[in-house]
C-alpha cells in the first residue's frame, strides 16, 4: 500500500487534484441525486456506493 498517497502529507494539493476532486464529487452528487429523483431505494443506492467503494479500497491495496 505504499503507493497511496495520504492527503494529510500531501497538502496543498495541486490544481489538478483539486478540480478532480471537485468533478469527482460534483458527478456522485448528481448521479446520487438522479437516482433518488428515480425512485431507487436509498438502502440500495447506499449499497451500490459502498459495494464502489469496497471494490476500489481493494484494487488500491492489492497492487
Amino acid at each position: 500500500m505504499s503507493n497511496v498517497t495520504r492527503l494529510h502529507h500531501a497538502l496543498p494539493l495541486s490544481a489538478d487534484v483539486a478540480a478532480a476532486t471537485n468533478a469527482l464529487d460534483t458527478a456522485v452528487a448528481k448521479a446520487v441525486d438522479e437516482a433518488k429523483a428515480a425512485g431507487l431505494p436509498q438502502g440500495l443506492l447506499v449499497a451500490i456506493l459502498h459495494g464502489h467503494a469496497h471494490a476500489e479500497t481493494h484494487r488500491m491495496v492489492a497492487r
